[in-house]
């Protein structure tokens, strides 16, 4: 019990002197320090120590206490803010604050954050410090004048007109990024160009200080420099650019004279930059038309220039029709006597002055004429000179001799188109329409037109361009009695055979015609008659959906003339500048073509108050790229009679290959940039194909040209044949025309009694524009008499023949009963042995014969021909030979009428036997490309 009131005791005199020693340490460190409640500082960016106001001391009331009275720490709340303070003097509480990297004034400019002192505490390790108050720091940082002004834009533009003095022409204005009001401000502007009649002033304003001259000086270019508050200058000056315009004149500016066109570029836009001037009249509405002038340019346009039978077939025209106005030939020659102009693109033009007339034979005279038929034709005519206008005929049907009857004609009075159909009588006898007129402008503006009469009686419709025109007037007539009196055609005039006392001409056309057809039986529909009067070249406008719609814009059928209305001036002339030229011709007529424009303002209130003058231009369409057409392929075939007189006779052209390559140079394609002379193979359509016979005629009666009309189908194509050739025509690919020509066939029925035959292809792109080059094919017949001359199976075996004894062609060489193999080797061995002799001096005398022979032949003087060395030839010789040989010398010796009867047998024999290896070995392609042979097995059966 005692122990335990001992511990008792010392456990309290322990707890009280605890609390005696805590009490002491808070009596040491009973004050907080102090600091002021806000700061405000400054600070220059790229330094790093801020000025303090007032300057950053704490204070502690338990000073000179130590660590009690003592500063240790300033802590700053807000990490975000970059600076940091430091105690400079732990005892007097001074400190200071401090950035703690870079600060830049253009990236912020104004810093605020919390800081608070912190004091040493009762001991050395800090514990029991206080902390003092929170106050408010406000920092500015101070900007330096490190950047130099730029101005807003890379150059100005400006325009003044002449003769004016001008306050403020433009204004330029520079910036500063520094991001104090003294160092980012521009307080002046200099132009630095010297001797200039212009000023600037602080703001940037330029004027002109003189009036300024547009014949003196049409554009300034002048330097302006700038500087902020800080006089610091701008590193570069920026470029004035002032337009002089002579005094305000309305009417279309920013356009070219002259607008370049290269083919196969599509659609080219012909003003990009044209805008129009009104000199700042207010407008109601602006008018304006755009004219292409193509009147020089073929028949009216760019158009297609193939035949009028090739544009038919291209359009899709029902067949059938007579073509009045070819070009002339031996089969077409009535229009020989005539005028013609063809220079123009190669179009077909016959011009008639009154005195040119043409009859059309009967055989070429449409017979059937029923109530449906129609005439076309293009003409171009002028009013007829004098007072008295006469009537000018351009096709008429009378009565070739005792009366003057005019059945039907067509024919130009007093710029009236008038047509004139005299039916005869039938059942009915009653008034029946006779004469269509049709007045219209067309006919006498000098311009070419396409008319087309459609007849579907008694109705009879007038296409003019493809328009349709209904007569004004419509003349009845009694019917013309019939008679036996023969009628006669006749173009450009009618042919009078009655009632005078010579047979003559009158009536005479004065114009141009061109492709006047009539086809019987049927009309034309709308959709080939717009085809083939249709231009390949008009005017176009880009993009018609981004024209405003306020813009209304009309074509004329050819579209040729643009006429565009609108109210706001600026939609006006963007709808201008989309307006362009386009030519879809593959080769179309260089040269030019005459823009005209013409413009109507109209102001509010009054009809016209600004006068637009019209502007001309023109649209250069370049010289396109002239194809090459080139044939290429065997020229010269050598073949024995038998093939020719075969039943599909000689394929003549099967190697054919057509083909058309241009020039180009270095700005024509990219494909050829920085080439010059780059030939480039291009794909387009032909025309017409000639096969001519060169030297003598075919003689219908033992050869001819054979084509199948089954090889046409499905292509425009058509073929005519005579003894002077064939020709192909119409509008198709090159492609189609290699197809038809491989199959042309020769055939020759009596290969003995004719010549070695020539052959000459042309072919031709636009009717003649563009001609291929002349590809000759030669063709040799080799006679029996020469079969064995040149034959040597060791100087060159074909290694690609492999003869196969078909049984089949055993049978024919030796015939037997029954199987006959077995006999058929008994046979040949017998001959073989029987005949070793006659082979021999056979074979003595063919080296004899071969030196005469190739002494005779022209062949071997061709290039490319082989040099045959018989120093060391060796001859194989079938042994039937032996036996063939004689007989047929024999024959053809004996009787000449016989000749071709023994041909016949020996080319049958040879289809059949062994022999053909050796008759076939001369049939040589002596390439002088290649220097090799090549093997025609073509008659060869194995």
């Amino acid at each position: 019990m005692k122990m335990q009131r001992i511990s008792e005791v010392v456990l309290l005199m322990a707890g009280v002197a605890v609390g005696l020693c805590a009490c002491h340490t808070v009596k040491v460190n009973k004050h907080k320090p102090w600091i002021e409640t806000s700061y405000h500082g400054v600070i220059t960016e790229n330094m790093d120590i801020v000025l303090l106001d007032p300057p950053l001391v704490a204070l502690d009331k338990d000073a000179p206490v130590p660590y009690a009275g003592e500063i240790c720490a300033f802590k700053i709340h807000g990490l975000e803010a970059p600076f940091e303070a430091v105690v400079l003097n732990g005892t007097s509480g001074e400190g200071q604050l401090r950035a703690r990297g870079p600060v830049d004034c253009e990236l912020q400019k104004e810093y605020t954050f919390i800081i608070q002192a912190h004091d040493c505490g009762a001991g050395p390790g800090g514990t029991g410090g206080k902390k003092s108050h929170k106050a408010v720091v406000h920092i500015q940082v101070n900007d330096v004048n490190e950047f130099s002004p730029v101005f807003r834009e890379a150059q100005y533009q400006a325009a003044v007109t002449e003769g004016k003095i001008y306050d403020n022409i433009l204004q330029v204005e520079a910036t500063d990024q520094d991001c104090s009001p003294q160092y980012s401000q521009i307080c002046n502007y200099q132009i630095t160009t010297s001797n200039t009649p212009f000023a600037i002033d602080r703001n940037g304003n330029i004027r002109n200080t003189e009036k300024l001259s547009f014949d003196k000086q049409q554009q300034y270019e002048v330097l302006v420099t700038a500087f902020d508050c800080g006089q610091k200058r701008s590193t570069e000056s920026v470029a004035v650019h002032i337009d002089v315009k002579p005094v305000c004149k309305p009417g279309w500016q920013g356009w070219n004279k002259r607008v370049d066109y290269e083919p196969g570029t599509g659609s080219k836009q012909l003003f990009p930059k044209m805008h129009l001037e009104t000199c700042g009249g207010p407008l109601s509405s602006v008018r304006t038309m755009v004219e292409l002038q193509t009147s020089h340019i073929g028949k009216g346009c760019d158009r297609e220039t193939y035949s009028e039978k090739s544009l038919q077939k291209l359009c899709g025209a029902s067949s059938g029709s007579t073509d009045l106005l070819p070009a002339p030939s031996v089969s077409t020659n009535w229009t020989a006597s005539l005028v013609t102009d063809s220079g123009r693109d190669s179009d077909l033009i016959f011009r008639f002055d009154g005195r040119q007339a043409a009859k059309i034979p009967d055989q070429m005279v449409p017979q059937n004429l029923t109530d449906q038929f129609t005439i076309a034709t293009w003409m171009k005519h002028g009013p007829t000179p004098g007072l008295r206008a006469e009537k000018e005929t351009l096709l008429c049907n009378s009565d070739k001799t005792e009366m003057n009857r005019h059945h039907y004609s067509l024919y130009v009075h007093n710029c009236r188109l008038v047509f004139l159909l005299r039916r005869d009588f039938t059942q009915v006898d009653t008034f029946r329409p006779a004469e269509f007129h049709w007045k219209l402008e067309q006919i006498c503006d000098k311009e070419w037109h396409y008319y087309v009469i459609n007849v579907e009686f008694p109705v009879v419709t007038l296409y003019v361009d493809g328009v349709t025109y209904d007569p004004y007037l419509v003349t009845d007539d009694w019917p013309i009695h019939p008679s036996q009196i023969d009628v006669q055609l006749t173009l450009g005039a009618c042919w009078q055979g009655g009632e005078v006392t010579m047979s003559r001409f009158t009536q005479y056309f004065r114009g141009s015609l061109s492709g006047l057809t009539i086809r019987p039986g049927k009309i034309e529909s709308q959709k080939v008659i717009s085809c083939l009067q249709a231009c390949k070249e008009g005017l176009d406008i880009n993009s018609l959906e981004s024209l405003g719609k306020g813009i209304k814009f009309h074509f004329n059928p050819a579209q040729s003339i643009l006429v565009m209305e609108g109210e706001d001036l600026e939609n006006m002339n963007a709808a201008l500048r989309k307006v362009s030229y386009i030519n879809s011709r593959q080769f179309p007529t260089p040269g030019i073509r005459h823009l005209h424009i013409s413009t109507s303002v109209q102001c509010f209130g009054e009809d016209t108050c600004i006068s637009i003058p019209d502007i001309d231009a023109v649209v250069m369409v370049l010289q396109p790229s002239e194809p090459r057409i080139t044939i290429a392929g065997v020229d010269r075939l050598t073949r024995p009679a038998a093939d020719l007189r075969g039943p599909a006779g000689l394929t003549l052209f099967q190697d054919l290959h057509i083909i058309s390559t241009v020039t180009k140079g270095d700005t024509a394609s990219h494909h050829t940039a920085g080439r010059l002379g780059v030939q480039e193979e291009i794909i387009h359509n032909l025309d017409y194909c000639d096969i001519l016979v060169l030297g003598e005629e075919l003689r219908p009666e033992q050869e001819g040209l054979q084509l199948q009309r089954s090889t046409l189908l499905g292509k425009h194509l058509d073929a005519t044949n005579s003894t002077s050739g064939m020709s192909i025509y119409g509008v198709d690919s090159m492609s189609n025309y290699e197809q038809v020509i491989r199959q042309v066939h020769y055939h020759n029925w009596h290969p003995t009694q004719t010549p070695d035959r020539k052959f000459r292809l042309t072919c031709s792109e636009l009717n003649g524009r563009y001609t291929s080059n002349e590809f000759t094919l030669e063709i040799s017949v080799l006679h029996k008499s020469e079969a064995g001359e040149h034959v040597n199976h060791m100087v060159a075996p074909p290694q690609y023949m492999q003869v196969v004894h078909h049984p089949a062609m055993v049978h024919s060489l030796y015939p037997t009963h029954g199987s006959g193999v077995p006999s058929a080797a008994t046979v040949v061995i017998v001959i073989c042995i029987a005949a070793l002799v006659v082979v021999v001096v056979l074979g003595i005398y063919r080296i004899h014969l071969t030196h005469q022979q190739e002494g005779r032949s022209s062949d071997t003087t061709k290039e490319g021909e082989l040099d045959w060395n018989d120093s060391a030839l060796n001859i194989t010789v079938n042994p039937m030979e032996s036996f063939q040989e004689p007989q047929g010398a024999e024959e053809e010796a004996s009787e000449e009428e016989e000749e071709d009867e023994e041909d016949d047998i020996t080319s049958t024999e040879s289809d059949d036997s062994e022999e053909e290896e050796v008759q076939g070995a001369p049939r040589v392609q002596q390439s002088s490309k290649r220097g090799q042979l090549d093997w025609d097995n073509s008659t060869l059966t194995y």
